[in-house]
């Protein structure tokens, strides 16, 4: 069974509505096929940032950020 979902629309909605509609798509095909298109860039987003994780760091550099800061700031004074 299928739900049925209304959405309040503004200037902006109907505007990108007549975009997509300009083909002849019904409004609700349209909004359809949004939805799938935004719900696949959310998992492929979502799919970069874990495989971004699992990258290896590679080696230290042997740099401690918190002690450069440190250092530049009792130089500052």
């Amino acid at each position: 069974m299928t739900d049925t979902i209304t959405i309040r629309t503004d200037s902006e909605t109907e505007h990108a509505l007549d975009v997509l509609t300009h083909d002849g798509s019904s409004r609700s095909a349209a909004i359809r096929q949004a939805v799938l298109e935004a719900a696949l860039r959310k998992e492929r987003a979502a799919a970069m940032r874990r495989a971004v994780l699992r990258m290896p760091l590679g080696e230290p550099d042997g740099i401690d950020i918190a002690a450069e800061i440190a250092h530049s700031r009792e130089n500052e004074r």
